[in-house]
Parts: structure tokens; sequence; C-alpha cells
């Protein structure tokens, strides 16, 4: 009794010194705008984790794309120098492409299709993610993706005079836009204000909070009032650091970073309305679409999209799977549409 006693007194003791010497430094990059909502929500959420673990995890915030565009931020994720990243999923589909069937052009059409289709999906998406070497610490809703041009773009061959910016080098994506007729030029994130100031590219597809926060639209100021696409976001972290967190920390960390989502996600939907009301009155000019003009759209995507990317942007699958979440959320909601 006497040996058992002392053995539990040993360990205790073993453990709170462990507690006591612990110490992690976490880095998370986004290219979210220094002073944004997200940035702001990022904060809080360090704020969060240094109160749970009484100090002994800092998280350093590098916003505005100091630490680079997306595809920088996962290599400096895999080589350590950064430890996590807030992206959108277009981001994470640099190493799990699959995600991308969540983003497919005007599949998924509300913020109620989204958030029910990530709450089925989620937990799904996270273990496929989590076999890349990163933890999904919460989704979140990075807004709805518009075009913004410098002349005004009703349909597909309004797009098609344009030199439209694109985001990184995903070969599929980049050939179907060309094989579509548009003429996309590939370029960082970090590159797209001085390439519109040079005429260089003379629209790009973003949310309007982006294209507030980082002032494109001043020089695109014409938006077409079509949500192209969702554009779910994740906060992660690398399996390696994660695993470094004390366990009897990461349920209250997991949580608080879960809540962070949330409130981001329910300022998005409020921002989408605030930024494009900004921008209206600093010469934004929104082109609502008739629905001849939107169905336009809709015969490019049936045309191009889905024989382009099902099976080799995304698995057939899993596109299966974020459609059947779709008819499911409407069979159950027709009464409300």
């Amino acid at each position: 009794m006497i040996y058992r006693k002392l053995l539990l007194l040993l360990l205790s003791s073993v453990f709170f010194f462990s507690l006591s010497t612990y110490s992690q430094t976490i880095k998370l990059a986004t290219v979210a705008p220094d002073g944004s909502q997200w940035h702001k929500e990022l904060l809080q959420m360090a704020q969060d984790w240094k109160d749970i673990s009484n100090g002994k995890i800092v998280i350093q915030i590098y916003a505005g794309g100091v630490a680079g565009d997306d595809p920088d931020l996962i290599r400096k994720m895999r080589i350590g120098q950064i430890q996590a990243a807030a992206i959108a999923t277009s981001s994470v589909a640099y190493f799990y492409s699959d995600v991308t069937a969540l983003t497919f052009p005007n599949n998924i059409k509300t913020d109620d299709e989204l958030e029910y289709v990530l709450e089925k999906l989620s937990p799904f998406f996270n273990e496929e993610i989590q076999k890349k070497g990163f933890k999904v610490l919460c989704w979140t809703n990075a807004g709805w993706v518009h075009f913004f041009s410098k002349d005004k773009v009703r349909t597909p061959d309004d797009m098609k005079k344009q030199k439209l910016f694109y985001w990184g080098s995903e070969p599929v994506y980049f050939q179907m836009l060309k094989d579509a007729g548009f003429n996309p030029i590939p370029l960082s994130v970090t590159d797209l204000l001085p390439s519109l100031q040079t005429g260089l590219i003379t629209a790009f597809a973003a949310p309007p909070q982006a294209a507030l926060g980082f002032q494109w639209y001043n020089q695109a100021p014409n938006m077409c009032a079509l949500r192209w696409q969702s554009l779910p976001g994740v906060i992660m972290i690398t399996e390696k650091a994660w695993n470094q967190i004390p366990d009897e920390l990461k349920p209250k960390l997991l949580k608080s970073a879960q809540n962070t989502g949330i409130r981001i996600w329910g300022d998005d939907i409020k921002l989408e309305n605030e930024a494009i009301a900004v921008m209206k009155k600093h010469n934004l000019k929104v082109n609502i679409l008739t629905p001849e003009e939107t169905a336009l759209w809709q015969e490019s995507i049936d045309k191009f999209g889905i024989p382009l990317f099902v099976g080799r942007r995304f698995t057939k699958g899993t596109f299966d799977k974020v459609n059947a979440a779709l008819k499911e959320y409407r069979k159950l909601n027709k009464d409300k549409n």
C-alpha cells in the first residue's frame, strides 16, 4: 500500500513538473489583411489559448500575406518554419484536391447549404487532411466568390474578353478556364493589386470582403452579382505541433478554435453585405444578372466544368458525397425554398 502511494506521488510530481516546464510557440500565418475581422478573431483565439494553457502556448500571428501566399504557407508548415495557418480550401487543394468538391462553381448556393454540407462531411474531410499531416482545428466560411472586372461582365462571353487573375498554378482548373475560352493569368495573390494597376490583369474572382480589404476593387469597379462558388476556410496546425501539446489541454484548445470558426462564419455573412455597401459608396457597380444571363454561366459550367473537374480535380466519390448532402438538405427544407 505504501509502495502504491509513493508510486502515485512520484507519477503526479512528474506530471506537474512536465506541465510547469512545458512551453510552445506556434507561428500562425494567413493572407487575411492585418486588422480584418479574420485577423481580430485569430488574435482572440491566440489570447484564449494563452489563457487556457496559463501562458504556456503562445500563438504568433502573421497576417496580410507577410509570410507569403497560401502555397508558401503550406510549404513553410511542411518544413517547420510555421506551425499553423488560416487558409481557404482552394489552397488546401495543393495537398488534398478532393476538398475542392466543396467549391465546384454554382453547386452549393446558400450559407445554410454550405453549413449543412460541412456539418455532414467535415469528419470525412478532417480525416483525409490528417492523413496529409495536418490537424483541422475548425472549419469556417471565407465568403462567396464573385467576379470583379475593369469593364462590365454579365456573361461568360464578357469574361472571355478579360485578362483573368488566376491564383496559383493548379493545372486542371487553369486548363478548364482556357478550354472554356477564358484568358487566365497565373499570379501570386500578393501580385494582384500591382497587376491590376499595370493592366497585366483586368479581372479577378474573390469574396467581396477580400476585394475591399485589399482595395482590389478600386482597379476593377464592376462586380458580377453571381455567387460563383462557396469558399470554405480552415484553421489548421501541423500534426507534429499538435502532438507536442499536452493531451489534457487539447479539448479546451479545440473548443476555442471551433468557437473562433463559428464567430468568423457569422461575421462573414454580415461582412459580405457591409463590404458591398461600402464599395458601392466608392463607385463599385453591382451588375445584376437576368435569368437568361445566369443560365449562360450554368451552361458553361455543365459543358466544361463537370467533364474536367470530376475524376480529375476531385474524385467522383467525394463529389457524390457533397451532392448527397445537398440533396438531403434541399429535401428537408423544400418548403423554405
